[in-house]
């Protein structure tokens, strides 16, 4: 406990003593020692108080807390030792209350502090010693046993671990971590005993990170506080003129002590610091760190966000997007051949291409003989097979690209992917497309910020031009910056700050000077000692975009409520003061009288710590959510296919049109029929029970009818189509359900996913 908390509280009880005392006193027929006694209480609050007030004058600074000394002096001199015992009671009890009140809600924060692991089990050979944690150093092998924190960063060297990773990110679920996966430090081993390897010293862990954050969210002070101490001023003056009227009025100057004991201004004192520090600990319990209640308020003030690209608003890295293949080609084996010749290349995309074929359940060969063109391709064999993978200059194919090529070229180009062309015997077979692509919750929190009040957005990217349009013009964002480097981010930072308080959002370490330049810094992930997130005035502990909303959303709601409890406390003030004015209030009643405000004030301020009315609704289970994101991922897989038969129905005889078309319209019945039918009935019914709106499920019922619809299209033009009568204004026709088919499912899919996501628990 700090020199000033031990004196707040000396002071209390003093002020205690000495009024209990005086009361004993009284009640002893000695109004004499009474007198004393009261004096005695007041005096060592009047000396505190004074003490305060110089050393605020001599840094520059005047508070109203002029008018608490005030009041006691005044009560001392005019032969009122009981009111101003009173007085001397309700400040120095008002300053603990706000340290109690600010403990309460630093207690989410100090948990984090609280729980950081001291030491580490190393392995030395065939034994396990216990270490302190700073002598563990990068390379070396921990033991993490069931139930104990994860000392340092690291990566995971046995077969698997189950970690909770709610004290770092927020997230409620263990997550399964498989070798060769990063941990960080401060998550909790859910599972069996593991083995990590050091990747960060203790220091530049991330936990590290964040106990150094936490410590500057507890000692920083918020501009609005500052503010309140400036609006405070006005008080003073005012307070003075009412008194010098009420003492005109009555020429009796005790009721002008009454008016200055009812104007004590603890409601301005008290109400911003602990709203915004209540703020604080509400935003940490969603994995959002803010470094001191000042980047909260400047969160509430903002007007626009700048956003990085990769990592930020994608997901930072390649995926695989589609695989295109030759008329009559299999996608499957496209991406298995493909796949197991990639598993010899060094390339980044090479770890892209065999992760999707392994999520697919596909058997991997092991390649011979690989030769690797760097910046080309590679080839090799493969169950006696000769496999290239690379550019389609790389293949021994003709000049002239043919019409699948050319449409896989194409649409790369749409939608600024790579493109690797795959290759057996000479002959090319397929291709897979691979791009970085939006992260699943950026509509969402793009979304989210508007309802927030974010007036302009914009993404600000290394990026080329064509890849960051698509993905500018797929948000609706207001403005895409490309092609620009650090310091182009920095300027892009200072010209929207000229215009309106701006927030800057990234997550690598390019972001870093942007971050530190923007009147709030945003880090978007959990790295908590990289140079991101030591720039950034709030770190997202958990890597999801959203919670930036959320965060704006608690900052809005704690700068409103330390406003509102100013406002009101301040007014519940001057009614007192008026009816002191009027001789309604004594010195003693008015003191008690502003202590009940003191206390309605704190009370009030502490309700940031609170989600906000309405938040805390009924939600969907966790299992339900992975339940019904597992059936779209195979909805998705059967959607891929009806794709791939559209592609196919550009330039088939008639018989295999009408194979295709029967196998759309099978997969269709069985597949996407009825998944919506299933939605319908079982999934919306439960989502009904914890939604606010239900406008929103009737729009996603009418799309349920409009595929059902289409469904029963593709059904007649099946029923309608003998092989002999077969014609191109069928198959279009066919190809056109099927097409808008897919895409509704796709489109409707997304749309739940955002609705299943805002009522996950």
């Amino acid at each position: 406990m700090s020199f000033e908390r031990v004196l707040r509280w000396a002071l209390v009880a003093i002020a205690i003593a000495g009024l209990t005392a005086g009361i004993l006193a009284r009640a002893a027929g000695r109004p004499d020692l009474a007198g004393l006694a009261w004096a005695i209480g007041t005096a060592p609050v009047i000396g505190g108080l004074a003490f305060s007030i110089v050393r605020d004058l001599l840094n520059g600074r005047l508070g109203v807390d002029a008018i608490a000394l005030l009041s006691m002096s005044a009560a001392l001199a005019l032969g009122q030792p009981l009111a101003g015992a009173v007085v001397a009671l309700m400040y120095s009890g008002g300053n603990v209350l706000e340290d109690i009140a600010v403990a309460r809600a630093e207690r989410d924060l100090r948990s984090l502090v609280d729980r950081a692991p001291r030491h580490a089990h190393r392995k030395s050979g065939e034994r396990i010693e216990e270490v302190p944690v700073d002598a563990v150093s990068v390379g070396e092998e921990l033991l993490v046993r069931a139930g104990e924190i994860v000392p340092v960063d690291g990566i995971v060297g046995s077969a698997s671990a189950t970690i909770d990773e709610s004290a770092v990110t927020g997230e409620p679920i263990p997550v399964e971590k498989a070798r060769g996966s990063a941990i960080l430090s401060g998550s909790l081993n859910a599972g069996e005993t593991f083995e990590l390897t050091v990747t960060a010293p203790a220091g530049e862990s991330t936990y590290a990170g964040i106990v150094r954050m936490v410590t500057a969210a507890q000692t920083a002070k918020a501009p609005f506080v500052r503010m309140a101490d400036r609006y405070a001023l006005i008080l003073l003056p005012v307070t003075l003129v009412i008194a010098f009227v009420a003492w005109r009025i009555s020429g009796d100057l005790t009721r002008s002590l009454a008016v200055l004991v009812a104007a004590t201004p603890c409601p301005l004192i008290l109400a911003a610091p602990v709203a915004f520090i209540a703020g604080v600990a509400q935003a940490a319990r969603r994995g959002i760190l803010a470094k001191g209640s000042g980047a909260l308020e400047a969160l509430a003030r903002a007007h626009t966000v700048l956003f990085d690209k990769t990592g930020t608003l994608t997901v930072g890295g390649a995926r695989l997007l589609s695989i295109e293949v030759a008329p009559g080609g299999d996608p499957d084996e496209v991406l298995r051949l493909g796949a197991s010749l990639e598993q010899a290349s060094h390339h980044v995309l090479a770890k892209t291409v065999v992760a999707a074929a392994v999520e697919r359940g596909l058997e991997l060969k092991a390649p011979e003989q690989v030769k690797e063109a760097m910046g080309s391709g590679l080839s090799g064999l493969i169950d006696g097979q000769q496999v290239m993978a690379g550019t389609r200059q790389m293949l021994p194919s003709n000049s002239e690209p043919s019409p699948w090529e050319r449409r896989a070229i194409r649409r790369a180009s749409w939608r600024s992917a790579l493109i690797v062309f795959v290759a057996v015997d000479g002959r090319t077979i397929g291709a897979l497309l691979l791009a970085d692509e939006l992260r699943a919750d950026t509509p969402r929190a793009i979304r989210l910020l508007r309802d927030a009040g974010i007036a302009r957005m914009v993404m600000v990217t290394g990026d080329r031009a064509a890849a960051a349009q698509a993905i500018g013009a797929a948000l609706d964002l207001d403005a895409v910056l490309a092609d620009r480097v650090p310091s182009d981010k920095v300027e892009a930072v200072r010209g929207e700050q000229r215009l309106h308080p701006t927030i800057m959002v990234g997550d690598g370490i390019n972001d870093a000077p942007a971050l530190a330049v923007a009147d709030v810094g945003v880090a978007l992930g959990a790295r908590g000692a990289s140079a991101s997130s030591e720039a950034a005035d709030v770190v997202i502990l958990a890597d999801r975009l959203d919670r930036v909303g959320e965060a704006i959303i608690i900052a809005q709601r704690a700068r409103r409520i330390a406003l509102q409890s100013i406002v009101v406390g301040m007014g519940l003030s001057l009614v007192a003061m008026v009816a002191a004015t009027l001789g309604w209030l004594a010195p003693v009643p008015a003191a008690i009288t502003q202590e009940v405000i003191d206390v309605a004030v704190i009370v009030n301020a502490l309700r940031a710590l609170t989600p906000a009315l309405g938040a805390g609704g009924r939600r969907i289970t966790p299992e339900q959510g992975l339940r019904l994101h597992h059936d779209h991922q195979t909805l998705f897989r059967d959607l891929d296919r009806l794709r791939k038969i559209v592609d196919a129905l550009d330039d088939v005889t008639p018989e295999s049109a009408e194979t295709l078309i029967g196998e759309a319209q099978r997969l269709v019945q069985s597949s996407v029929v009825k998944h919506e039918r299933d939605d319908e009935d079982s999934v919306y019914p439960k989502l009904a029970e914890v939604l606010r709106e239900r406008h929103g499920l009737s729009a996603m019922s009418r799309a349920h009818r409009e595929i059902l619809h289409l469904a029963r299209l593709l059904s007649r033009i099946v029923e309608d189509m003998p092989s002999e009568k077969i014609d191109r204004y069928i198959v279009r026709d066919a190809q056109r359900v099927i097409e808008a088919i897919e895409t509704l499912v796709r489109m409707h899919t997304a749309q739940e996913e955002d609705i299943y996501e805002a009522v996950a628990a």
